[in-house]
């Protein structure tokens, strides 16, 4: 094992914490024991590396490290005059007990310490991939983007995408899902190494805008073209949803602007308690072509009314 783990990171001591990350993911994508199949030496590579790895992230064992009290494996350092306090010394610990005879638990005064070591030795190598001398890693997640149409992502919808390997996977568009949201298959990303599990797969979605709907989080947007007499006299007329069209009243003298609500028509979201509402603005249109005895009836009725809706609208403009 390398006495300096900066070094078995390819890295020194003025490294920063995300470097110590960034070396230590390219280092494991490159150096596993499995892609160096006829390198004796490669799996003592690696696990030094975890080791070292293990010493550096934590800020407080990195510490220690830089100040001398633990040494590269993080076992604490026996003071520099360990052994002459202690040759002579009787008890545990003692010559006569077997220290500087190659005895690998002379600085343990009790048995119980000695069990609780290996323990959290072993704990340890478990947490980072190791158990039995063998290593494991969860797989890679894997990211995919995915554009679906605007009802697809309001109403919910199963479609497929393709992996890079060709192979396709099928995914579930949740009701309500949002633009930019990102969904998460679980086991669908890179696999495992040594038995460890399966990344997962990680699919960022964009919404295609809709020619018709526009959605202000759980409410649908609408703008209701109707006639002048629809206007003025009111009238029922159909109206999409994002479920189909239903029928709205639009009461008489209604104006462009107006906004009338259709509830519980908008998106329900998954787990919401209910559905939005669907908002529908009303835009006063002119017909294509003004015939002859419209236009002789809005001249007659010029005449007549002095209307002017700007009076209201601009009171207190400077003239």
């Amino acid at each position: 094992m390398s006495d300096d783990p900066y070094a078995a990171l390819g890295l020194t001591k003025t490294a920063t914490e995300a470097d110590i990350k960034k070396a230590y993911r390219k280092l494991v994508r490159i150096s596993h024991p499995d892609l160096h199949p006829d390198d004796p030496h490669a799996e003592s590579r690696f696990k030094a590396m975890s080791v070292a790895h293990d010493l550096l992230k934590d800020p407080a064992t990195r510490a220690r490290f830089d100040a001398g009290e633990i040494d590269a494996s993080g076992a604490e350092r026996a003071p520099r005059n360990f052994y002459r306090d202690y040759a002579d010394a009787p008890g545990p610990g003692s010559r006569a007990q077997g220290f500087g005879q190659g005895q690998p638990f002379g600085d343990f005064s009790d048995p119980s310490d000695i069990f609780a070591h290996i323990l959290r030795q072993r704990a340890q190598g478990a947490r980072d991939g190791f158990e039995d001398g063998r290593f494991s890693a969860r797989g890679q997640d894997m990211r995919f983007s995915l554009e679906v149409p605007f009802l697809d992502a309001a109403r919910g919808h199963k479609t497929r995408i393709t992996l890079p390997e060709g192979d396709p996977m099928e995914v579930q568009i949740p009701q309500g899902l949002h633009d930019g949201q990102t969904l998460r298959l679980r086991g669908r990303g890179g696999p495992g190494v040594g038995g460890g599990t399966a990344g997962d797969a990680l699919v960022t979605v964009t919404v295609r805008a809709h020619p018709v709907f526009r959605r202000d989080g759980d409410d649908i947007l609408l703008i209701l073209p109707i006639g002048i007499d629809e206007a003025i006299l009111g009238a029922k007329v159909p109206v999409p949803t994002i479920d189909g069209p239903v029928s709205l009243t639009i009461p008489k003298g209604a104006t462009s602007g107006q906004t009338l609500r259709l509830r519980g028509r908008g998106v329900h979201t998954a787990g919401a308690a209910k559905p939005g509402d669907q908002r529908v603005e009303l835009r006063i249109t002119a017909p294509p072509k003004i015939d002859a005895s419209l236009h002789a009836f809005m001249e007659d009725w010029r005449k007549t009314n002095t209307y002017d809706p700007r009076t209201a609208a601009f009171e207190g403009m400077p003239e």
